[in-house]
């Protein structure tokens, strides 16, 4: 899940980690139609909080899937991640 694509470029698709206990709760990041995200090119904020997602898989967060990105763009400093982990 981590090479090949450019988060200077924008992103079709999104691997999203969804809340197992907050409906509507999610993690969002872009990534390739194979669910791979560039670590390297996120932000350190970013980087932290997609790791940490990965790392709560099954215990806060349920296995991501790979979507369409929704019609906002992408930012490497997204506000609704950051909000989200701030309500953690």
């Amino acid at each position: 899940m981590l090479k090949g694509l450019s988060m200077h470029t924008p992103s079709a698709f999104e691997i999203r980690f969804q809340s197992l206990f907050h409906e509507g709760r999610a993690l969002a990041f872009p990534c390739d139609s194979h669910g791979e995200v560039d670590l390297d090119a996120m932000g350190e904020k970013a980087r932290n909080n997609y790791l940490f997602a990965r790392g709560m898989i099954g215990r806060e967060y349920a296995m991501p899937f790979v979507q369409a990105r929704a019609a906002h763009a992408w930012s490497g400093n997204s506000v609704a991640v950051e909000k989200e982990l701030e309500a953690l």
